[in-house]
């Protein structure tokens, strides 16, 4: 289907949310019951050859769990990723809004947005949601993305207001993004390789959900396991459910022998 045509002045260029606007088509909806599945932990990890993001797989109502393989990290386009936490039905809609955004940009203009573009094409759809963030559906996602220009990764953290700051190594937000931000502070170190990410987010994923109960942990009896991916010159990648279940049980094979005492490494 060919896109609509429109004259110079009425032209919404290539901001996908504006030419849903002319359309009358609204982006993201408001229609969302009080109990509505809310979404966390999720962490991004720079690491020697990009950023490593992961999330556990756990949605919570209230104090009920509303799913157990919830999906909170996705690729944004093929050198980015986001992860969310949050209303979970407002903040999968903006995800895939912001897909659809940045494919939209590419063919219009040609060019891919820099990092930097998307960060704040991403901010301003958090801060269009503000109105609904007060009425208690907060969104705060979380973007990482390889930066062909520095050739490096890179980690750009949001408040509900659309504020977007840039992280220098590392990140973690959601109901037990402390716990992991603290796990992380203790194993982080400079040039890390992508084993030694996979293995410190892993870590933080599991010390958060003994911490807190609506951060999912490995559930070994449904094979569901968090979700790992990374971001370097090579793509999104995600990282093998069945390496992130070894990942998992050489955590709490470490944990039996330190007696069930947190902290510590795998190694």
């Amino acid at each position: 289907m060919a896109l609509p045509l429109f004259k110079p002045q009425l032209d919404p260029g290539p901001d996908f949310a504006s030419l849903l606007a002319t359309r009358g088509i609204q982006g993201i909806s408001e229609n969302a019951a009080t109990m509505s599945p809310h979404g966390t932990t999720v962490l991004a990890i720079r690491y020697r050859d990009g950023v490593l993001m992961a999330g556990d797989r756990r949605a919570t109502a209230g104090h009920a769990i509303e799913h157990r393989a919830m999906e909170k990290v996705f690729a944004a386009d093929r050198y980015s990723a986001v992860a969310i936490s949050g209303s979970a039905g407002m903040a999968l809609e903006m995800v895939k809004l912001f897909q659809v955004q940045l494919e939209h940009y590419e063919k219009v203009e040609g060019v891919t947005l820099s990092l930097e573009g998307k960060a704040n094409q991403l901010a301003q759809m958090v801060r269009t949601h503000l109105p609904m963030a007060m009425q208690g559906f907060i969104v705060v996602p979380l973007f990482c993305g390889f930066d062909l220009a520095k050739n490096t990764g890179r980690i750009f953290t949001y408040d509900p207001t659309g504020g977007h700051y840039e992280e220098t190594d590392f990140q973690a937000t959601g109901s037990g993004g402390r716990d992991a931000r603290t796990t992380i502070k203790l194993g982080y170190r400079d040039n890390l390789d992508v084993d030694e990410a996979v293995e410190l987010a892993v870590l933080a994923l599991y010390e958060a959900a003994d911490a807190d109960s609506a951060t999912g942990g490995p559930d070994m009896v449904r094979g569901i396991y968090p979700l790992v991916a990374c971001v370097s010159n090579q793509g999104y990648q995600r990282i093998d459910d069945a390496e992130v279940a070894r990942r998992f049980e050489e955590a709490i094979e470490r944990r039996r022998e330190l007696g069930g005492a947190a902290g510590g490494s795998l190694r």
